[in-house]
């Protein structure tokens, strides 16, 4: 079956390539091959091939989520008119066979979520018409081959959850999204100039240094994700100058929040954050993760310009000072997560009236003074922590209005609490 002879059509080498494919699968729990994949019946009426309208070659070819097992055969290369491959989800084992260098047109390739193992191929490079490469949650090792940066229509590279230590490639093209774990080394200045990277998730790595003042040159960015690394230094203000900025999650590194040479060294990162970039240009941002750092100062009264904000982590630091009463013009927060800082005063009768408010941690700081019977507001409030700071008074009739409520943490207080889940700390 290795073999292909020239005077076979070109119906019969699709045909025999995937039949090669079909001698290799050792479960196919539901059939999908097994009842389908005939040679009595053409290749374009099998489950999960779509052919060419004009020249009937297959052209897609989609076996995801099928839990299907088994390996990929050298045949399959000959597949040459291949445009889409969705493997994803499956069991596949082994390596990518060489072979699959053919595959010349191919603009969309996934195969995350199996078993591939081996190292990363290099002919990847030579498929020059690739626009997406999804290897994700495989077993992939060694280093991203240099030969990637032959890559210049890629504009998708997922190699996420795989054995790999390397670095981030210093050419990454044309690409609009990126993401890789087990990265070693720092982070490249060449990502500035990926003007065109609209996500980039870089989390749970080994990164360590300063990020590059240039990542604020990536206009297009929507989605950054840096958490989890060894980074340290400052948050460049520039990142904030990308006004589709929807996500931002830095949680877990050892950056502090301001600038080296601004004229604010002892502000929080959201004084600088909010006034470098005149607010307007972060409009568009929906979740803020600042969690776990060393970010000190207060909170600034300008965060309440974050209209579109729903998720807010600023746990685990050291902010001061008092809650900002503006925080309540967050009509759209469902999150709020300050907990493990060193923030004093009443809580801002302003949260009160966030009436989409589902979670509300502000456990283990110094605040003080009571809880208003506004607390009744926030009908859709599943978690609140209050415990560890200095609040006292009786518990408001008002909460029994938390009808989703499934956890409150609290302290010093007392009161009814029937038909609530309490822990009491």
């Amino acid at each position: 079956m290795a073999s292909l002879t020239m005077t076979q059509t070109n119906i019969t080498t699709d045909q025999l390539a995937l039949l090669a494919l079909k001698s290799q699968i050792i479960s196919d729990p539901s059939h999908f091959l097994d009842e389908n994949w005939s040679p009595a019946t053409s290749v374009c009426h099998w489950v999960g091939v779509t052919c060419g309208s004009h020249n009937q070659r297959v052209m897609s070819l989609n076996l995801s989520n099928m839990a299907l097992a088994g390996r990929i055969p050298r045949e399959f290369g000959n597949l040459s008119f291949l445009v889409s491959l969705d493997l994803g989800s499956n069991n596949f084992q082994g390596n990518l066979p060489q072979e699959m260098v053919r595959l010349r047109r191919v603009k969309f390739l996934d195969v995350s979520f199996n078993s591939f193992s081996g190292k990363v191929p290099s002919w990847f490079g030579f498929l020059h018409q690739l626009q997406v490469l999804n290897l994700g949650n495989n077993s992939f090792t060694v280093s991203i081959p240099s030969s990637f940066s032959n890559m210049s229509t890629l504009e998708t590279l997922n190699l996420n959850f795989n054995s790999i230590e390397s670095q981030i490639p210093k050419v990454i093209g044309n690409l609009r999204e990126l993401k890789l774990r087990g990265i070693i080394g720092s982070i490249p200045l060449s990502l500035s100039n990926a003007s065109r990277l609209e996500a980039l998730d870089i989390s749970y790595n080994s990164l360590q240094g300063n990020i590059p003042e240039g990542i604020g040159n990536l206009h297009n960015m929507n989605w950054l994700a840096i958490q989890y690394n060894q980074l340290t230094g400052s948050i460049p203000l520039t990142i904030f100058n990308t006004s589709r900025i929807e996500f931002i999650v830095f949680t877990g590194n050892s950056l502090s929040g301001y600038s080296k040479g601004f004229i604010y060294p002892k502000t929080s990162f959201t004084v600088i954050c909010l006034q470098a970039c005149q607010i307007s240009n972060c409009s568009q941002l929906q979740l803020l993760s600042l969690s776990g750092n060393g970010f000190d100062g207060p909170i600034h009264s300008e965060i309440g310009r974050l209209s579109n904000l729903q998720q807010l982590y600023l746990g685990t630091n050291h902010f001061t000072g008092i809650i900002p009463q503006e925080i309540g013009n967050l009509a759209n927060l469902m999150e709020l997560w300050m907990e493990g800082n060193q923030i004093a005063g009443s809580v801002p009768i302003s949260i009160f009236n966030i009436s989409s408010l589902q979670i509300l941690s502000l456990w283990k700081n110094n605040l003080r003074g009571f809880i208003p019977r506004d607390i009744g507001n926030l009908t859709k409030m599943q978690i609140l922590q209050l415990s560890g700071n200095k609040l006292i008074g009786k518990i408001p009739k008002e909460i029994s209005n938390l009808v989703e409520l499934e956890k409150l943490e609290w302290s010093n207080w007392y009161g009814d609490l029937k038909h609530i889940r309490v822990e009491n700390s």
